[in-house]
């Protein structure tokens, strides 16, 4: 059974789209734009720190799912240049340290809202 997932631990969409959807043990999370929830704005700082917000708004929803940065299985990355393509990397590798997901990473002419990055992630819960 499909079950929405949401929490205001992350930025509310900004479209007719979920957060994240669950279906069968796997958990698709939307691309997550680097919003803080509390402010309902995109962080200031450069692409380290937008890197760094969107990550911890895809930590969140993995939470509120019951998953974790273990469970991802395939990151998507949209950059809107590709020279920041290391400086992602750096923040990216605090999150995935070992048993590293598969990944895509895209250079795009623009990103919603003027981000300077954006990623979906999907995750799957491990058998035991």
């Amino acid at each position: 059974m499909k079950k929405i997932i949401s929490t205001d631990k992350a930025p509310q969409a900004i479209g007719p789209y979920s957060q994240a959807v669950e279906i069968n043990g796997t958990l698709f999370i939307s691309c997550q734009v680097p919003i803080d929830p509390l402010t309902g704005k995109i962080v200031e700082g450069g692409i380290r720190e937008q890197t760094e917000q969107v990550m911890k708004n895809i930590g969140a929803i993995l939470e509120s799912a019951g998953y974790s940065f273990t469970d991802v299985v395939k990151s998507t990355c949209m950059l809107d240049d590709m020279d920041n393509f290391k400086a992602m990397n750096e923040i990216y590798a605090k999150y995935y340290v070992e048993n590293h997901p598969a990944r895509a990473a895209y250079g795009v002419v623009k990103l919603p809202l003027g981000a300077l990055i954006v990623i979906e992630t999907i995750a799957v819960k491990s058998e035991l």
